[in-house]
């Protein structure tokens, strides 16, 4: 059987993309003068917070966004309250920091029109160690730290779904069904799409149980398993559509070329800095949260539009 020819796609709304592309650089996307800025009252013995979650979040997206350390973002946000003609108070770098650890962060999204395309991928992202540079010259130190980011993107919006930290030692697999967690249960999910290292019974299983099809390629040395599950079943009919089709074939055929834009947004979460800044496990977790919030944004102000030409 033979390979069908590849698609060629032309982005339709270069003036609109280029638009939002130039907006992302505006401040006045990240700061909102009607927001809520004080905290409310908990009804809870002891000190009230004087800052909302909003405006912590508001403070740490900054950060985030312009690489800033927390003595500079306090100096930042006061000089945007101070333009913007605010009397608001500027939470000082140790209010940060600590509410950084517990911060709740708000990772908004529009959502598919219709059932929705989820990509699954993981990446590792650099906590303590020299550069690459200074590795490859000097051999770098022994003390490397990385941590594991696991994502879920909607294929139709780019918009991320689903996000989990985890340390280094943490396989890819394990962790799916974690984020199919965060997903709304009365969303639809109609496919799942993730590498071949998500080919396990779990995955397959959690999968099954959202009433989702998984669109993940057998293992070279994959057997039929027994058909215990409803997840059993289907990843044994995959096996079987790829020995007869071929595994190019089946790839296209399933749409698996898609997985690569989870690749793609793994890329720009590290455009945001290609180590993080934060020390502490629970604090870097809110950070990744944050870099995910603001990559939301930025998909909202506006994605190409592509079609097939040939």
């Amino acid at each position: 059987m033979s390979i069908p020819a590849k698609t060629i796609y032309k982005t339709t709304n270069w003036h609109d993309y280029n638009r939002a592309l130039k907006q992302r650089g505006s401040l006045t996307v990240w700061f909102d003068p009607a927001m809520v800025w004080e905290a409310e009252p908990t009804g809870k013995r002891g000190r009230q917070p004087t800052y909302s979650d909003g405006a912590i979040q508001a403070c740490l997206t900054l950060k985030v966004l312009f690489g800033m350390a927390l003595r500079q973002t306090t100096g930042f946000v006061a000089s945007l309250l101070k333009l913007a003609g605010l009397d608001w108070s500027v939470p000082d770098f140790s209010t940060l920091s600590r509410r950084q650890k517990t911060l709740d962060v708000a990772i908004s999204y529009r959502g598919s029109k219709g059932p929705l395309h989820l990509l699954i991928d993981a990446t590792g992202i650099k906590v303590e160690g020299e550069g690459e540079w200074h590795r490859r010259k000097h051999g770098g130190s022994k003390r490397r730290v990385w941590r594991k980011i696991h994502l879920g993107i909607d294929e139709e919006t780019l918009e991320i779904r689903a996000v989990e930290v985890t340390t280094s030692n943490v396989g890819d697999a394990p962790m799916l069904p974690d984020l199919l967690g965060q997903i709304d249960p009365n969303q639809e999910i109609a496919t799942v799409t993730a590498d071949g290292a998500y080919d396990t019974r779990k995955c397959h299983n959690a999968i099954a149980e959202r009433g989702a099809a998984a669109i993940i390629p057998p293992r070279k040395n994959a057997v039929p398993w027994k058909p215990t599950s409803a997840g059993a079943r289907a990843r044994n009919e995959a096996l079987r559509a790829s020995k007869y089709l071929g595994r190019s074939l089946w790839r296209l055929w399933t749409k698996y070329h898609r997985r690569s834009r989870a690749e793609t947004k793994m890329n720009c979460v590290k455009g945001l800095g290609q180590s993080l800044m934060a020390r502490d496990f629970d604090r870097q977790v809110a950070e990744v949260q944050i870099r995910a919030a603001v990559l939301n944004r930025f998909t909202a102000l506006g994605i190409p539009v592509t079609k097939s030409v040939g």
